[in-house]
């Protein structure tokens, strides 16, 4: 289906919807737009593609349906209340986000209020008393902030379990923990284990596939990284070779350090991408995402000597946050530095480059974070987020399209959505935390191109920072369909390879060639086996006897370079399907 019905809408005031919007409410109204609706709806939907436009569209009909006298929207942020009134003004939904407890009656010029999930917690019999004053619709934006501790729950309950409709809304991965949320639905499984049943789902994957979202390839970089410890030795590591969890910690600690070399590269790296999409997208912005104040104002400095201009810094506990958020939007310059305040708190469209400068490594923030960066303009327009060479990152990358539901009667936290971290991660930091700080001083640190990520598949091999290698990836066109984009990566990796080969021309040992272009189809391979063991929790060697069960041969060390290219068919056909 299309990603919109132009004058498709039969009811309401939206001239056009995108098809998920109206098969979402035609899941509500039923598809001649006659049924009542249910009191309780969960939309799960993936960032970018429309939430809030769905979310109003349903409160107008509502309204104008006399289902409803006003409406009550509860969001995680400050900033997110403001952008709610926006939006709800432009279908002429007067909302106040300015609301406070101790105001008393909502002003007679609004039909309802935006507040935030910590508002309600506060006083929770207020606002009851308001959603019993009259018929109320309540959504709530990031329903899984609902569980945010028990009290928080308790409270969510409490003031809205009066309201005659209340719609949920998601975005991102559930939580982990075991506390239901309020007003959503759980089932329970074959395995005796209870999920959150949404009422509509709309994933990365089908949103891509319609144009409703960008595609993103990921930019990983690696690099040597040196440093000194307190009892004064010096310690060596690459990033993106095997290490220990402590060597890994360390090492991208020392990427991230302002006083190495990597994320100056990695920020000029950036600059060069964001200037080739700048090309087909002339207002493209590009936002680094740091850990603490002190690191954002480095990379900001840093960014001033790459470009020659300066960057927006963005600070959690900046009372002008909000407006420097909606200033940056309207402009077109071209980079902006947030600390970490950034899963649900910056809805900036011309986003089209993230430089992932933070060492938080939770799924549900990782998910959160890169969905600032999806939202499509118009058709063929992509996204390049620029990270550390680390596992963990590199697994969430390739777990893009997966889908994940809020799971009940469980070891908390068993696949590692960690609530806890994210709460902290998302906190204002205008330090590192007590404890945190790093327990040596980095020597040095250098990066070096590793690879690209993008729909389950690794493509590119080391290259140096500013080498006709790297620039072919940088170089990538700004517009391209998402087939496009994986046909063009697949081209820049055989003529890495052929260059290689060229260069090495006169070698005596030929057979370093074919060994090299034989490993570097391993690679491929195994980044695909990784991306499908991530995606399906089956075990990769599972995976590999699988494809050697349906292509025949011998094991990938002993297999031909044919047999390998046969596996990575094999295995993208199954990815394919399942996307199907």
């Amino acid at each position: 289906m299309p990603p919109a019905f132009p004058e498709r809408a039969a009811w309401g005031t939206a001239s056009s919807l995108r098809a998920w919007q109206q098969q979402a409410l035609e899941a509500y109204f039923g598809v001649d737009g006659t049924a009542p609706g249910p009191r309780d709806f969960l939309t799960v939907a993936t960032p970018g593609a429309g939430k809030t436009t769905f979310a109003l569209r349903l409160a107008r009909e509502l309204m104008e349906r006399r289902v409803v006298a006003s409406l009550t929207i509860v969001c995680p942020t400050e900033h997110l209340k403001r952008q709610w009134a926006e939006s709800a003004a432009r279908v002429g939904i007067r909302i106040d986000p300015e609301y406070q407890n101790g105001q008393g009656p909502v002003g007679k010029d609004f039909h309802g209020v935006a507040v935030t999930y910590a508002t309600v917690a506060a006083r929770p019999a207020l606002h009851r008393n308001r959603t019993e004053s009259r018929k109320s619709l309540v959504i709530f934006d990031e329903v899984h902030h609902a569980g945010d501790g028990l009290s928080w729950g308790d409270a969510v309950r409490e003031a809205f379990e009066p309201a005659t409709r209340r719609l949920a809304l998601s975005g991102t991965p559930f939580r982990t923990d075991i506390n239901p949320i309020p007003f959503v639905q759980y089932e329970e499984g074959p395995d005796g284990v209870r999920r959150s049943q949404a009422d509509y789902t709309y994933g990365y994957g089908p949103a891509l596939a319609d144009g409703v979202v960008r595609p993103v390839i990921f930019l990983a970089y690696a690099g040597e990284m040196r440093w000194r410890t307190r009892a004064g030795d010096e310690i060596t590591a690459t990033l993106g070779e095997p290490l220990t969890q402590d060597q890994t910690s360390q090492a991208w600690r020392a990427a991230l350090d302002p006083k190495g070399n990597w994320i100056t590269q990695v920020l000029a790296a950036a600059d060069r991408r964001l200037t080739e999409l700048r090309r087909v997208i002339p207002d493209a912005g590009g936002l680094v995402i740091a850990t603490d104040h002190e690191a954002a104002r480095a990379y900001a400095k840093m960014l001033r000597a790459v470009t020659g201009q300066g960057a927006t810094i963005v600070l959690s506990d900046d009372p002008t946050a909000s407006k420097k958020i909606k200033a940056f939007g309207e402009t077109d310059d071209r980079w902006m530095v947030a600390v970490r305040m950034v899963s649900e708190g910056v809805d900036i469209p011309r986003l089209c480059v993230g430089v992932y400068a933070t060492s938080t490594s939770t799924p549900l923030f990782f998910a959160q974070a890169i969905g600032r960066f999806v939202r499509a303009r118009k058709r063929g327009e992509t996204a390049s987020v620029f990270l550390p060479s680390v596992p963990t990152l590199m697994g969430h990358a390739s777990e893009m399209e997966e889908e994940r539901d809020h799971v009940l009667d469980r070891p908390v936290r068993e696949d590692g959505l960690d609530d806890d971290l994210l709460a902290e991660a998302n906190r204002e930091k205008d330090s590192p935390d007590v404890g945190e700080e790093l327990p040596f001083e980095t020597v040095e640190a250098s990066a070096t191109f590793d690879r690209v990520l993008y729909d389950g598949g690794e493509f590119g091999m080391n290259a140096e920072p500013g080498s006709a290698e790297e620039e072919e990836f940088l170089g990538i066109p700004g517009l391209l369909e998402p087939d496009q984009v994986s046909a063009l990566l697949r081209k820049r990796q055989a003529d890495q390879i052929a260059n290689e080969r060229r260069r090495k021309t006169g070698d005596p040992r030929e057979d370093r060639t074919a060994a090299e272009d034989i490993a570097a189809l391993r690679r491929e391979l195994n980044g695909l086996v990784n991306a499908w063991n991530h995606r399906t929790g089956q075990p990769q060697g599972v995976i590999h006897n699988e494809l050697r069960r349906a292509c025949g041969g011998p094991p990938v060390p002993q297999a031909s370079a044919e047999e390998i290219r046969e596996r990575i068919a094999k295995i993208r056909d199954w990815a394919a399907k399942r996307r199907g």
